[in-house]
């Protein structure tokens, strides 16, 4: 479980994070959702160690992440996966080698870091794309090597920052598909930050909306967006939008 009480953040001057309070259950995926600015990638770089803050408290499976030592801090990072939109895989490398990575990086030896990356490609079903290097895939297939490497070191937390912004529609869906099996199969804990809508509906099972660093509406996707906050209509801005939830179609008609 991670739970973030009137957490804090500013860099200089700029307050960036303003009195952030939720409680993230283990094994639940957990949308983080707001523009450009408005906190949360700052807030997601928190919860994995990267970033301090200056007031508040933020705890994962009971531990006060400012109180770790910098030892503490990277063991810490190790149960925490992290995948990105640019996927940040090393174009000279294979997939194998991208995977096992950081398992190297911790020395693992060499038959629990093969028999680790087989099984991770298996699970994201691109065993076939083994010895190829990231140039020769389409983004989508660059995606999954990255979530098998995020999940290399037996994370328990899997943090995708804007991770399908840079796919077409279709790819995206694979790729929301993945994700669900794979918190399904290991009950992992997702933290999905998205500006996409699209994300938040097919992925998500509850949502904060962040807005000039602060909380504007949370709750479960299905109850938020039947409230339909003023936060939730900002950001879907100024079109028309039908978005199918369990046993209805809600309809949104800006001005």
């Amino acid at each position: 479980m991670i739970e973030i009480n009137n957490l804090c953040k500013s860099f200089g001057s700029l307050e960036v994070l303003k009195d952030i309070s939720l409680t993230i259950q283990t094994g639940e995926i957990y949308g983080l959702v707001g523009r450009s600015g408005a906190g949360k990638s700052t807030l997601l770089r928190c919860i994995n160690g990267l970033e301090p803050y200056q007031s508040g408290s933020l705890k994962i499976d009971g531990t006060e992440i400012k109180d770790l030592s910098k030892k503490q801090g990277r063991e810490l990072r190790k149960g925490i996966g992290m995948i990105f939109q640019q996927f940040s895989l090393i174009e000279r490398r294979s997939v194998y080698k991208n995977v096992a990575l950081p398992m190297k990086c911790w020395k693992y030896d060499k038959a629990t870091i093969d028999k680790r990356v087989r099984e991770l490609l298996e699970l994201v079903d691109i065993s076939d794309k083994i010895n190829d290097r990231p140039s020769t895939l389409s983004g989508g297939q660059k995606q999954r090597v990255a979530i098998a490497r995020a999940l290399a070191l037996d994370s328990h937390i899997l943090l995708c920052d804007e991770a399908t912004s840079a796919l077409d529609p279709k790819t995206t869906q694979s790729v929301l598909r993945l994700l669900r099996e794979i918190n399904q199969k290991l009950g992992l804990t997702i933290i999905v930050v998205t500006h996409q809508m699209e994300v938040v509906r097919e992925v998500c099972n509850t949502i904060s909306i962040l807005e000039n660093g602060k909380i504007a509406a949370a709750g479960g996707v299905r109850e938020v967006f039947l409230q339909k906050p003023q936060a939730l209509m900002t950001l879907l801005g100024k079109e028309s939008h039908h978005y199918d939830l369990p046993g209805e179609v809600v309809s949104f008609f800006l001005p």
